[in-house]
């Protein structure tokens, strides 16, 4: 089976960087906790550029991606984070390459 992955990129606007990460987190956990098909996600804080992350998570199949955002708490928490961004572009990746030891599925 394929594992699918959730990224974002995300520029958030200056001085909002704690309030970013505070609703991703909200989010992230309303994700785990409400949906299924996901268990964990990360989010990335770039260090030479403190206002861009990069956020990922592991999805069970592209169903479950499916069921995540068309979920009626979607919208909300994506508009909580939204508050505080320049600009995001989100993405659903494949493994193509794996080194080391195999990451859990969701």
């Amino acid at each position: 089976m394929t594992r699918l992955y959730s990224l974002g990129e995300w520029t958030v606007k200056s001085g909002e960087e704690d309030d970013f990460v505070a609703a991703w987190n909200d989010f992230a956990d309303w994700t785990t906790s409400n949906t299924s098909g996901n268990t964990w996600a990360k989010l990335l804080r770039d260090r030479d550029a403190p206002r861009r992350f990069i956020s990922f998570g592991p999805w069970e199949d592209e169903e479950a991606v499916a069921r995540w955002r068309q979920h009626s708490g979607f919208e909300e928490h994506v508009a909580r984070i939204q508050e505080h961004v320049e600009a995001f572009v989100p993405h659903t990746m494949t493994v193509a390459v794996e080194v080391g030891p195999a990451t859990p599925d969701p």
